[in-house]
């Protein structure tokens, strides 16, 4: 496919793509041909460490030939080019590094359920995208792979840990890419990268094969330009694997069809402040938020100024805790793979102070640590009160640079304080177990995007409103100067 024709097709998103194959106008192979030339021009931008291009191409030659792409048979997605984060989206097969030196060679031998939903829903996988390694950091700079470029500018971090994704789908290479969430590892990349990022309510996915990781703080989604596709591709991969420890309950309709129907007046909280200790709120996030806040309220929503409490200090001393836990998981998965104990030098810096905290962490110390969750979490749905859901900042400044979030601090904890300073309220999304989305719904003055966060109990209140906030502010048409690797400083391809 022409590089002209490969552009035009980026500037739908994964539902209009499904369309044209549906529809006999494109077929799969058509589609994906032309993702592949606009990753073969965006390769400046280090978004993709994996190519999967002759596994994609068998894949969608199969689909055409089974006929299920036609009238829409197979699904609103079918047939959709994809990319899938290189940490907690296992491919059997293919090489799954998790950012680590230490793992640089590791190939996975299961694929993970979700992407056995999204092979199942039609997308086709065509590579694996740049990740922090193991999801530590809220930046994607792994020094194995080397940093991704933000689409937006190249002096700016994408986010992390979902940041490859992000800046594949900012930068039109794919309408939609797979990400996961611990702290904010979604949410923060499309804020970064001008995104819709949803993080789903627990246990709305499974982790399946492993089990949930960080005691349920993270699961799994996708980066996307549209809401729309935000809601198709959550309807793809609702629900839990057999022996799940929990699942969270079936939607009462699908979220494509929820977000056609206006939601009922919602009783919102706003707040611009940090939980955590820090410099205060940016005033252009601030505006961003109130902004918002006024957008939903022209709409008919109940607008108040409030927040509920908890103890930040115990939050973040939890959250250390369980990091340090699941680093030393880390530290055994290269041990298996390597077949002797992995060295230091073969693990971010900040990586290794959190595994050798974990050696040393008290059974006791972990307990405590989920209870301390657990609590936290019920004194935050009390301070809720009556209010339904909570307006807020995604990242309380524009995006920072590099070399700020990933960096060892000593202890874990100082580490998280850092990042907490940055991020704000992601976290509470995790530990409370709650749906949070961040939306693309400003640009600073020098064309950096701000994202805008709403959390509620459930995804579908979210989705809805998101969707009216889309139709009153829309974001899916913005172009990042790095948009198909159109500045040299970017990318040197065919749409230079």
């Amino acid at each position: 496919m022409d590089a002209k024709h490969a552009a035009e097709l980026a500037d739908l998103d994964a539902i209009g793509q499904a369309a044209l194959v549906a529809s006999g106008e494109l077929t799969a192979e058509e589609l994906l041909d032309a993702a592949i030339t606009r990753a073969e021009a965006t390769r400046g931008l280090n978004a993709i460490i994996t190519d999967l291009f002759e596994r994609g191409r068998d894949q969608a030659a199969a689909l055409d030939r089974s006929g299920a792409l036609r009238a829409g048979a197979a699904g609103p997605l079918a047939g959709v080019p994809f990319l899938l984060k290189d940490l907690g989206a296992s491919l059997a097969g293919a090489r799954e590094a998790m950012g680590s030196r230490a793992l640089r060679d590791h190939v996975a031998t299961q694929t993970a359920w979700i992407v056995e939903r999204y092979l199942e829903a039609g997308l086709v996988v065509f590579g694996k995208t740049n990740t922090p390694e193991w999801g530590n950091h809220c930046t994607t700079e792994p020094s194995l792979f080397g940093r991704t470029a933000n689409p937006w500018s190249p002096d700016i971090t994408p986010g992390g840990s979902s940041g490859g994704s992000a800046a594949a789908v900012a930068a039109g290479v794919v309408p939609a890419a797979s990400g996961g969430d611990g702290t904010g590892s979604i949410r923060v990349p499309a804020a970064c990268c001008g995104l819709v990022g949803l993080k789903p309510r627990r246990a709305r996915t499974s982790f399946a094969p492993s089990g949930h990781l960080l005691e349920g703080l993270a699961v799994e989604h996708a980066l996307t330009r549209t809401v729309r596709d935000s809601a198709a591709l959550l309807d793809a991969v609702t629900g839990g694997a057999p022996g799940d420890p929990y699942n969270a309950p079936l939607p009462a309709r699908p979220f494509l069809s929820a977000i056609g129907q206006s939601p009922p007046q919602q009783r919102i909280l706003i707040a611009t402040d940090s939980p955590f200790p820090g410099p205060p709120t940016d005033p252009r996030v601030s505006a961003a938020v109130e902004n918002a806040g006024r957008a939903l309220e022209s709409i008919g929503h109940h607008i108040e100024p409030g927040a509920p409490s908890f103890d930040p200090d115990a939050v973040a001393t939890a959250i250390a805790v369980l990091h340090n836990v699941s680093n030393v998981q880390l530290y055994n998965l290269a041990r298996s793979h390597l077949r002797r104990d992995p060295r230091e030098d073969e693990f971010e810096p900040s990586s290794w102070v959190m595994m050798r905290e974990g050696f040393t962490t008290a059974g006791v110390d972990y307990a405590d640590a989920i209870d301390t969750i657990h609590a936290q979490t019920r004194q935050f749905v009390a301070g809720m009160n009556a209010h339904d859901v909570l307006l807020v900042p995604t990242l309380l400044a524009p995006p920072p640079g590099y070399g700020v979030l990933d960096q060892p601090r000593g202890t874990t904890r100082a580490f998280f304080d850092v990042e907490f300073a940055h991020t704000g309220w992601t976290t509470m999304a995790n530990v409370t177990g709650w749906a949070a989305i961040s939306l693309p719904l400003a640009i600073t003055g020098d064309g950096l995007p701000i994202g805008v966060q709403l959390m509620a109990p459930d995804e579908t209140i979210l989705l809805q409103l998101a969707s009216q906030l889309e139709a009153a502010v829309p974001w899916a048409q913005r172009r990042p100067p790095g948009w198909l690797g159109s500045l040299d400083s970017f990318s040197g391809g065919p749409f230079g």
